[in-house]
């Protein structure tokens, strides 16, 4: 008997474990009376795409590069492929599966005019595994107050959350990841500074509650604290949304030249790197391991660039 209980209590637990697993994975409810107009797991959706008559926006999975979310923009001239952000992870996975507010069932000519319904280019794709669905979205004449959505494939009509849309139509400026690494500041213990034909290498050494140091590798006794300065100011750099360029996308001018390169080094391990190079007009961009391609740095970087070639000379 005893042996016999012991197998019925694992074949409890394995059962418990087995349902466990599958609330899991089951995608999280909705808010009490809200409807599905597409219902699909977060797992089969490839890309959302949004577009007026003014450009278009698409949120897409890159495969090369483990499911990394990029950003779309395409506006009158060519498209700008960028690094989405947080924000932009969150509304993705709100489209899969596609909740509304409430369904308003098939509506009458008269009525999609009302509701902004009728010829609208504003449009709505959400691209699954399976295949693409398109919606059309109310004129923007109507507000976001009053998001509506009719579904191509059968004309139901359905109210949107007023919060689902407006990062899409301002994706320019609440979508785009402004992160220069991939790592933090704590993560490195060795950066080299080149500038010129001028290269130094400092050591990283933490200090209790205070900044780290910087301890030149030929004089590891005696800490820089100009270097640290510096240094300070070039994690600080933050280019502004609008300046980040595209993946192959150049500078005005064409390709930069690099007046500037920091290296970022965990033992022997190479955590990554940052380029300041000059424009054709003399303007400066950075450029990372991170970054999908060249971001315009604001007039005062040019500071950061003359005081570089004193730190890699040791001056």
């Amino acid at each position: 008997m005893r042996a016999r209980g012991v197998v019925l209590q694992g074949a409890l637990a394995a059962a418990g474990l087995i349902a466990a697993f599958f609330v899991w994975q089951r995608e999280p409810a909705g808010i009490p009376g809200e409807v599905v107009v597409l219902d699909a797991p977060k797992q089969t959706l490839e890309r959302v795409r949004y577009e007026d008559a003014s450009g278009w926006v698409e949120l897409f999975r890159e495969a090369s590069e483990d499911g990394a979310l990029w950003l779309r923009l395409g506006t009158k001239t060519l498209p700008r492929e960028l690094r989405a952000n947080e924000t932009a992870e969150k509304l993705f996975i709100r489209f899969a599966p596609l909740r509304a507010t409430r369904s308003l069932g098939v509506l009458d000519a008269e009525t999609l005019a009302e509701v902004g319904l009728k010829d609208s280019p504003r449009k709505l794709a959400v691209k699954l595994t399976s295949g693409e669905h398109v919606f059309t979205l109310a004129a923007s004449s109507i507000g976001w107050g009053s998001p509506y959505l009719r579904r191509e494939t059968d004309g139901q009509v359905f109210l949107l959350s007023p919060s689902l849309l407006p990062d899409l139509e301002n994706a320019a400026n609440r979508l785009v990841d402004r992160t220069l690494h991939a790592f933090g500041s704590g993560e490195y213990d060795v950066l080299s500074v080149t500038s010129g034909d001028s290269s130094r290498t400092f050591l990283v050494r933490a200090r209790a509650q205070r900044s780290a140091e910087l301890v030149p590798r030929d004089a590891p006794d005696s800490a820089d604290e100009a270097a640290r300065k510096w240094h300070e100011r070039v994690w600080l750099l933050a280019p502004a949304q609008a300046d980040f360029l595209g993946r192959g996308e150049a500078p005005p001018g064409g390709e930069p030249r690099e007046v500037l390169r920091v290296e970022y080094r965990r033992g022997d391990e190479r955590l990554g790197w940052l380029s300041v190079a000059r424009g054709a007009s003399g303007e400066f961009y950075a450029r990372t391991e991170h970054t999908a391609g060249w971001a315009k740095l604001p007039p005062w970087a040019d500071s950061i660039v003359q005081d570089a070639e004193k730190v890699a000379a040791g001056r």
